[in-house]
């Protein structure tokens, strides 16, 4: 099976995006090769653009707050884990606690630093790192393994707890969420949804399907249309009945 994530929301795809690019700094990030440094470091000039949004901590932490007082009330639930529910309520006061103590602007270690900077200037054209345009940086990329990591380790360090933050709210998002079975007719389907509109809508359909879906939704419907997976021809639709799994995920308000 193939699970295909789309937020409905500008803010549920900013927290995606941040997911994405956390996930493959902490991958290379813990590579060898001064290769795989290179891109933890591009991938960290990335995270600094998106994560740099003004209103991202204020949101965050009022999402955080938010869910810490929905969760709440479900003490006494005897359908619920009290150990569960008083780790997940730990976890959200520990990462409020983590961005509270966060200091002036988000990714502000990275553009203080004018050495970064003539790095990450010259990473966003094709080819600008070369030894020959940033010799000071080839000098890093030769030194041990343990002191680049190091180095990518702090200069990582402010943004985690943004990291921390947005891994709970979408795990409680994700687990939040409610599957229903369809099936797309002649490669489409259409559901009215009533106004109410998911965060988060994820779609999962067989590996040997050879389609991709294609999702437009608002408040009041959802479409989608299952794409032939042909990486050269103009794009097409399957023409036969897709047999896929929906599922609505919403965080608790």
């Amino acid at each position: 099976m193939i699970s295909y994530e789309f937020p409905i929301n500008e803010k549920v795809r900013t927290w995606l995006r941040l997911e994405d690019l956390f996930a493959r700094m902490n991958y290379f990030l813990a590579g060898e090769i001064s290769m795989e440094h290179h891109v933890a470091l591009t991938t960290l000039f990335e995270i600094h653009e998106v994560a740099s949004r003004p209103d991202l901590k204020s949101e965050l932490l009022q999402e955080l707050e938010r869910q810490k007082r929905a969760l709440a009330c479900l003490h006494n639930n005897p359908a619920i884990s009290e150990q569960a529910l008083d780790s997940i309520l730990t976890e959200i006061e520990q990462a409020s606690s983590a961005l509270l103590a966060m200091t002036g602007k988000v990714g502000a270690i990275l553009r203080e630093n004018e050495w970064l900077m003539s790095i990450k200037q010259r990473a966003s054209m094709p080819g600008g790192t070369c030894q020959f345009d940033l010799p000071s940086y080839h000098y890093w990329q030769k030194q041990p393994v343990a002191l680049r990591r190091s180095d990518l380790q702090e200069w990582l360090s402010p943004l985690l707890p943004i990291s921390a933050a947005i891994s709970i709210l979408l795990r409680l998002l994700r687990e939040n969420g409610r599957t229903i079975s369809f099936t797309a007719h002649q490669g489409t389907f259409q559901q009215m949804q009533g106004g109410r509109a998911a965060q988060l809508l994820r779609v999962r359909l067989a590996a040997n399907l050879p389609c991709i879906p294609e999702l437009g939704a608002n408040k009041y419907a959802i479409n989608i249309r299952f794409i032939v997976a042909n990486y050269e021809a103009k794009s097409s639709l399957l023409e036969q009945d897709v047999p896929f799994d929906l599922t609505f995920c919403t965080l608790t308000t």
